[in-house]
């Protein structure tokens, strides 16, 4: 099995649309399920309460859960991607639309770092990590802001390469937003934290493996 893993929610999606490479594992996650049935995607799974949706879809390939629970439908189709051995998660659809849902997809990206893969989120004009005691290297040529935060109390060792304003070996704090409207300079770049996570935002429509590299 793939272990690309891609997951669509309810949220807004940019107007480039989502391109899915071959062989990864699509996952419908609630609503997310009315775009998919637009683009002409079968996902290979359906999760969620389906309050969203408004209809119960039926099939062998869906896991319907009670509306009272503790975990989104986001995160419901996340826990389904790493029990199958999910490393890479790409999610459209989880940012816009209600705020409290945006943020805790953010949180979403933190579980999905410390249960030992990397999150994705794309939407809106960004893409968003949060990455543990590790790093992502950039390629040349990309312009545009990027923004690194705290996500947890503290994030140590933090490393900030080839952008407009370089950090080292420096401690980042969850009340002092430092890192935001940093900037690509064209050249390669890298960001990293030694200990503890970091939420990373940047410019770009569309997912591309190819321009990025974990640490």
């Amino acid at each position: 099995m793939s272990t690309l893993f891609y997951i669509v929610g309810a949220g807004d999606m940019d107007e480039k649309g989502l391109s899915i490479p071959k062989g990864a594992f699509v996952i419908a996650a609630d609503a997310g399920l009315k775009y998919l049935r637009s683009s002409c995607i079968v996902p290979d799974l359906i999760v969620g309460d389906f309050d969203s949706l408004g209809e119960t879809p039926s099939g062998s390939n869906i896991i319907i859960h009670a509306p009272e629970k503790d975990d989104t439908d986001m995160l419901l189709a996340v826990r389904e991607a790493l029990a199958r051995k999910a490393k890479t998660i790409i999610i459209y659809g989880g940012l816009g639309g209600r705020i409290d849902h945006e943020y805790a997809n953010f949180q979403t990206l933190a579980f999905i770092a410390n249960s030992g893969a990397r999150g994705y989120l794309v939407g809106r004009g960004y893409i968003c990590t949060v990455i543990k005691n590790g790093g992502l290297a950039f390629g040349n040529g990309l312009t545009g802001t990027i923004s690194v935060f705290c996500h947890g109390n503290r994030a140590e060792g933090v490393d900030l390469t080839g952008l407009k304003y370089p950090l080292k070996n420096h401690t980042l704090k969850n009340d002092y937003p430092l890192g935001v409207s940093n900037e690509f300079t064209g050249v390669s770049a890298s960001v990293s934290v030694r200990d503890g996570l970091i939420l990373v935002m940047w410019n770009g429509s569309e997912f591309e493996p190819e321009k990025y590299r974990e640490l």
